[in-house]
C-alpha cells in the first residue's frame, strides 16, 4: 500500500569567496560531440569530465550559499550578477535563488526567537546523473549537510545532518556558455532546514469509527510530563533511539523502502518502535487494526503516515500530548504541513536536551537530531501532532 502524502573547511571557503565576478564560465568546448547535429547547427552535447565537475560546483556552491545564510547571516546577493561554481544563472533562477536566499533570513530570524543558532556547517555534493537532451542538462545530486549547533542552552548535542536529493537544470547558450535554469528537491519528506517553502499536499479521509489524535501546542516551555525511562517503563526508548540514529541515512536492508512510493518516514518510526518493544499485529477484525511487516507485504498501518496515527490511537498504543516540547525520546511528532487535515510526516524523538528541547530522527529527507526548534522555524503555520509512545 502507498504510505499517505505523506562549511566546509575554511581553504575550501576562502577560495569560494575569492571567486571573482567574472570567474569562466564553463564552454561547449568542454563536451564533447555525441553524433550529429542540432537543427541550430551546435553540436549534440554528452556530459564530459569538466562539465559533469562543472555542475556538481555550481550545486556544492548552490547549497553552501543557502546554509550560509542560516549559519553567517550573510546577506542575500545577487546571483545576477555572479557565477555559482563556474556557472552563471539564467535571470528567473537567479531571483528564484535571491528569493530562497531572502527566505533563509526569515527562517534564521524564527529560529533565533526560538532559541536555536548554528556556529559551522559542512556541505558535500556528489552528483548522481547527468541526462544531456540537446542543448538541456537534467542533472540530479545528492546533497549531504552537518550543521553544528550553538550551545545556547548549553546542552544541545554537538551536530545535526541530513541527506537530500535534488535536481538542477541547465542549458547551453548559443555563445557556448552553461547556465543554471532550475533547481528542485525531489525527496518526498518535509524540506531540509536550508530549502525553499514546500508546495501543499491533499488531504485524505479515515473511517468514522477511527479516533483522529489532537494537535498539540507549539509553546516553549511546555508544562511538565516527564516520560518514565527506568526499569519500569512501558517500552525500551534507548533502543528506539539507538535504532534510528544507526540507520538514519545507512538503511537497515532488513525491510523494503519506500522512498520513491511516497516517503519513507512511517516505514523507518515503525522499524524503531519495533526495535524498542512493539509487538506486531498481524490480524484484527478493525478498520486499521493490524500493524506489521512481513515478507509478504507491510500493514498501511505500518508505512502510512495517517494509518499509523488511527492505528496507535484506536489502539491506545500511543497517547496524544498536548505540548509538542513534551516529547521524550522515544515519542512521536507527525506534521500536517498545510493544516488540510491529513497528516504529512512522521518523525522520532532521539534525543531530549536538558532544557526540555526534543531533537528529531526521521528518514525522508534522512536526517539525524533535527530540534524541533528547526522545525517549527520552517514551517511555522503546520499543525502539529506529538504522541507518547
Amino acid at each position: 500500500m502507498r504510505p499517505s502524502k505523506s562549511v566546509a573547511g575554511a581553504s575550501r571557503r576562502a577560495v569560494l569567496a575569492a571567486m571573482p565576478l567574472s570567474a569562466a564560465l564553463i564552454p561547449l568546448s568542454a563536451t564533447h560531440a555525441a553524433g550529429g547535429t542540432p537543427r541550430d547547427g551546435a553540436p549534440a552535447l554528452t556530459a564530459a569530465t569538466a562539465t559533469t565537475a562543472a555542475f556538481r560546483r555550481a550545486a556544492d556552491a548552490l547549497f553552501r550559499d543557502r546554509t550560509a545564510a542560516l549559519v553567517r547571516g550573510t546577506p542575500p546577493r545577487t546571483t545576477a550578477l555572479r557565477t555559482i561554481g563556474g556557472v552563471r544563472p539564467a535571470p528567473a533562477a537567479a531571483r528564484s535563488e535571491a528569493g530562497t536566499l531572502a527566505a533563509l533570513h526569515g527562517t534564521r530570524s524564527r529560529l533565533a526567537s526560538l532559541g536555536e543558532a548554528y556556529t559551522g556547517s559542512d556541505t558535500e555534493v556528489t552528483v548522481d546523473s547527468v541526462r544531456l537532451q540537446g542543448r538541456t542538462a537534467t542533472v540530479q545530486v545528492t546533497e549531504s549537510t552537518t550543521l553544528t549547533y550553538a550551545k545556547i542552552r548549553g546542552d544541545e548535542p554537538d551536530t545535526t545532518a541530513f541527506v537530500a536529493h535534488h535536481e538542477l537544470t541547465f542549458a547551453a547558450d548559443p555563445d557556448g556558455t552553461w547556465r543554471l535554469t532550475g533547481e528542485h528537491l525531489t525527496d518526498k519528506g518535509p524540506r531540509p532546514v536550508n530549502a525553499p517553502l514546500p508546495v501543499g499536499m491533499g488531504a485524505a479521509a479515515h473511517p468514522a469509527d477511527i479516533i483522529d489524535a489532537p494537535r498539540s501546542a507549539i509553546a516553549y516551555p511546555a508544562p511538565a510530563r516527564p516520560k518514565n525511562l527506568g526499569g519500569g517503563a512501558r517500552y525500551d526508548y534507548a533502543a528506539m533511539a539507538a535504532y534510528a540514529e544507526k540507520y538514519w541515512k545507512d538503511y537497515n536492508t532488513a525491510y523494503r523502502r519506500y522512498n520513491s512510493d511516497g516517503g519513507d518516514c512511517t516505514n523507518f518510526l515503525s522499524q524503531a518502535l519495533r526495535a524498542g518493544g512493539w509487538k506486531q499485529v498481524t490480524h484484527s477484525a478493525a478498520d486499521y487494526g493490524t500493524w506489521y511487516s512481513r515478507p509478504s507485504g507491510d500493514s498501511g498501518t505500518w508505512i502510512g503516515v495517517n494509518e499509523w496515527s488511527w492505528f496507535t490511537q484506536t489502539t491506545k498504543r500511543t497517547t496524544a500530548l498536548a505540548y509538542a516540547y513534551q516529547m521524550g525520546v522515544g515519542d512521536v511528532l507527525q506534521i500536517d504541513f498545510d493544516r488540510d487535515g491529513a497528516k504529512d510526516h512522521s518523525m522520532l524523538t532521539t534525543y531530549r536536551s536538558a532544557s526540555g528541547v526534543p531533537y528529531l530522527t526521521y528518514h525522508s529527507n534522512d536526517t539525524y537530531r533535527r530540534s524541533l526548534p528547526s522545525v517549527i522555524a520552517a514551517y511555522p503555520n503546520a499543525a502539529y501532532y506529538a504522541y507518547r509512545s
